[in-house]
């Protein structure tokens, strides 16, 4: 199909599931159209259910749709130029590229069509909020476990994530310039080479790191793909347990790897806040309401040792095991 056909067809759905409430900045219902950069990971879901539930409070509707893969920058850009043509009412936004993702929310603005900007930076201030992890704080929290666990020596890998991303590579720039500064006695064998977007590419990187550097100590993962794949690659090569090891983000699985000491902390996101902050800041602004056009939604080190403190295990509640049904009604 080539690219106009494909618009134009997306551009249909989006109408059909607008079903006429939302083509109309004065009806009284609103339709936000939430991109994520991908749809399978357990991150976007919990992303999905807070912008669900935003959407029942404020009594509006909104459209999920994102790309299958992290890395899909085209189909990323097709979806939000889909959603300007069916003319919704405003735009939820994680970007998958920082500057790819810049020319067509201009486009929406142009179309007079607001775009919340969540969990990863997009250049420009055409925007009209940024929802977010301190992500480089992430990385310094990274940085400080391993450094703890190690006292301040061995030899680590640093896995980055993907080019362009601006959330991942604020994590990777957060670990990396504190073990430097804060933990000079640290030798680092590794801290150049992508896992791409997905778990199995993930693990062939990492597959490949092991048999590389088969004397590594320590590793750190940017994000949940990064780090599910890092984990298969060293239970394969029977060394989980034996590298220290932390990773971003949670599912049932590395909560499950960390409570059985193969993993030694997760850098956890409240990505349901994501979702929740970022649909209510776009209905706020379209109803000349109040409104903040930063938020951090925090960003914290689970461990085996703090797990079941109260506090970490509300957000880890918000952060797996969602049902995401569509329906906003």
């Amino acid at each position: 199909m080539s690219r106009f056909c494909y618009l134009i067809a997306a551009a249909l759905i989006a109408v059909m599931a607008l079903g006429g409430c939302g083509s109309n900045k004065g009806a009284k219902r609103l339709t936000i159209a939430v991109i994520p950069k991908g749809s399978t990971h357990e991150f976007w879901k919990a992303i999905h259910a807070g912008a669900l539930d935003a959407a029942r409070e404020v009594d509006v509707d909104i459209i999920w749709k994102g790309p299958i893969k992290e890395d899909d920058r085209e189909e990323q850009i097709q979806t939000v130029e889909s959603f300007i043509a069916a003319g919704v009412d405003a735009i939820v936004l994680a970007p998958l590229d920082d500057h790819a993702l810049a020319l067509p929310v201009r486009e929406a603005k142009a179309a007079d069509i607001p775009t919340v900007v969540i969990d990863s930076g997009l250049e420009g201030n055409v925007h009209i909020a940024f929802v977010a992890t301190d992500n480089f704080l992430g990385g310094v929290l990274g940085a400080e476990r391993i450094g703890a666990l190690m006292k301040n020596a061995g030899k680590l890998i640093m896995v980055r994530c993907m080019e362009g991303a601006a959330s991942s590579t604020a994590r990777e720039e957060g670990f990396i310039t504190t073990i430097r500064s804060k933990f000079p006695g640290f030798t680092v064998l590794s801290d150049n080479q992508y896992a791409g977007a997905t778990t199995e590419s993930a693990y062939i990187m990492c597959e490949n790191l092991l048999n590389r550097f088969s004397d590594v100590e320590a590793i750190f993962t940017p994000n949940e793909s990064s780090t599910f794949g890092c984990l298969r690659a060293l239970q394969d090569y029977d060394l989980a347990g034996k590298v220290v090891f932390v990773g971003f983000d949670s599912s049932d699985k590395l909560i499950e790897a960390l409570r059985n000491g193969v993993i030694n902390g997760l850098v956890v996101q409240n990505p349901y806040r994501m979702g929740y902050d970022g649909v209510k800041t776009a209905v706020a602004y379209l109803r000349k309401q109040p409104y903040e056009d930063h938020i951090d939604t925090g960003v914290h080190m689970v461990t085996k040792e703090n797990i079941d403190d109260p506090a970490i295990r509300e957000l880890l509640n918000h952060t797996v095991t969602f049902d995401t049904d569509t329906s906003t009604k």
